[in-house]
């Protein structure tokens, strides 16, 4: 079953959509594969799964929808499936387990083997849910569920009294950090809990000072004791498996190799080629240190909140890294009129228009606004500021608008200056105009569209009679009737 073929049959007027359903349940103590769906469907001999009854209880289709935040948020997709429950049949599914368990989907047609079958869901169930006397709702996530979880929960133990804090852990490039006191007794220190490239730089209140490097354990031992003194360190992080100071490349080995054992990706959970050619548009050098609790996630958009892009799941439940911009990256896709159902297209909000934007980049990691020592005042100036700044303005937009002068700062993890005037740059070329977001109901060639997709819009209205360029933000598929309701930023 190829793409044209399928696009063949979503629009066939023959067509009998029907949604198979695959959910995981803890069943009286035992993990549990329950399968259901829209209409009557049992697999032959030879399929895989091999004679099996899909339960014919959901009362609607997959509803789920996916949604790119403009504030540059990670946002979890979310959705829900009806099941049937008269006369309170399935009341005891409720005791069941379905949190955190995952759940898949098809569509096809009953009469094709169980392989022609399209994946048009891959996540996880956030719960189960009475909705109303007779219907119970399975709430479903996208996977970026799985990674709100800590980075590490790993403690330094032992006997000192710092034996209860989380080990540090550091990606990429990192300045002045405040590394963890592992051994008063020594004055050993750690940075990271693990092999670390490189420490570069060791200082007691700013001034730098002799220390043993051990690289291959994350830590290093201070040559003269001074105890009142503030230790800090410059250093490039992490070398497990190769050191990486790339957003792409990071998100990838956070997401894989920290967080919760049992919901770590796995490199099924990757949309590798996204994430390749991420990694080749955007080799900006980043950084990042935590010294305290962090979920997943939330270290994941730091990363790609520092280029204005954010983390998504792909509808096969792979993950992706999308940068908001317009024109969007890659070959447009034409919509026409003759894709939308008549009357459907609409705007349905509009922007604020920025006239100046600030990022904060070179993340100084422990200020120091008090440092008495003698090293020179500009060093001094440094150390009291958390961040070094850029600002991108347009004076004309400012006037026309009746702007305020100085924006919101937006912090970054970027580490150079010409990096970061760039950035500036090209979110100001993106938010100095207001830009709307227009929706509309798709036909089955719109099923195909996917979160920031490049695309035309093309219609007699809204100044698009010659095309206007814009990038899917959202998008809601019905597989049972073939349309989607999809939302594009122009």
């Amino acid at each position: 079953m190829n793409d044209e073929h399928f696009l063949a049959w979503l629009k066939s007027p023959a067509a009998i959509p029907i949604v198979l359903i695959e959910v995981e349940a803890r069943v009286a103590g035992a993990e549990t594969t329950r399968y259901l769906s829209t209409g009557s469907y049992v697999t032959a001999p030879t399929d895989t799964p091999a004679n099996t009854c899909y339960e014919a209880i959901v009362s609607t289709g997959l509803e789920f929808s996916e949604q790119l935040s403009l504030s540059g948020e990670a946002g979890l997709s979310a959705g829900d499936i009806e099941i049937h429950n008269p006369a309170g049949v399935r009341d005891g599914w409720a005791n069941d387990v379905w949190a955190n368990r995952p759940i898949r989907a098809w569509v096809g047609d009953p009469g094709w083997p169980r392989a022609d079958f399209r994946m048009i869901f891959n996540g996880i169930v956030a719960d189960i849910a009475p909705k109303g006397a007779d219907k119970l709702a399975l709430k479903l996530r996208d996977k970026l569920q799985r990674l709100n979880t800590p980075v590490s929960e790993a403690k330094l133990g032992g006997a000192t009294p710092n034996a209860d804090a989380l080990l540090p852990l550091c990606w990429g490039e990192t300045h002045n950090v405040t590394p963890l006191l592992s051994d008063p007794g020594t004055l050993e220190f750690q940075v990271h809990g693990g092999a670390v490239e490189r420490i570069d730089e060791v200082r007691a209140n700013g001034v730098p000072v002799s220390a043993t490097l051990d690289n291959g354990r994350g830590k290093f031992t201070l040559k003269v004791a001074n105890a009142s003194a503030a230790v800090t360190v410059s250093l490039k992080g992490e070398t497990a498996g190769g050191y990486r100071n790339t957003v792409a490349a990071l998100v990838q080995r956070i997401v894989t190799g920290y967080g919760k054992a049992a919901d770590r990706f796995t490199a099924a959970d990757l949309d590798s080629a996204n994430l390749a050619a991420f990694e080749a548009a955007h080799p900006q050098p980043v950084g990042l240190y935590l010294s305290g609790r962090t979920n997943v996630l939330n270290a994941c958009q730091m990363l790609a909140n520092s280029l204005g892009a954010q983390i998504a799941m792909s509808r096969l439940g792979r993950l992706r890294l999308i940068q908001l911009a317009l024109p969007g990256a890659g070959m447009p896709t034409a919509i026409h009129p003759w894709h939308m159902v008549d009357g459907t297209l609409a705007p349905t909000s509009r922007t604020a228009v920025a006239a100046a934007v600030k990022l904060g980049f070179c993340k100084n990691w422990t200020v120091q606004d008090k440092l008495d020592t003698g090293i020179p005042v500009q060093h001094k100036d440094l150390y009291k500021s958390e961040w070094l700044t850029t600002t991108r303005a347009d004076a004309a937009v400012q006037a026309l608008y009746r702007l305020d002068a100085e924006p919101v700062q937006q912090d970054t993890l970027l580490l150079r200056k010409v990096e970061a005037d760039a950035e500036a740059e090209r979110r100001l070329a993106l938010w100095r105009v207001p830009r709307t977001i227009y929706e509309f109901e798709g036909t089955p060639e719109m099923m195909a569209l996917e979160l920031g997709q490049a695309v035309t819009l093309h219609h007699r209205r809204y100044g698009m009679a010659g095309g206007a360029p814009g990038v899917v933000v959202s998008l809601a598929p019905n597989w049972l009737n073939a349309h989607v309701k999809v939302g594009v930023l122009v």
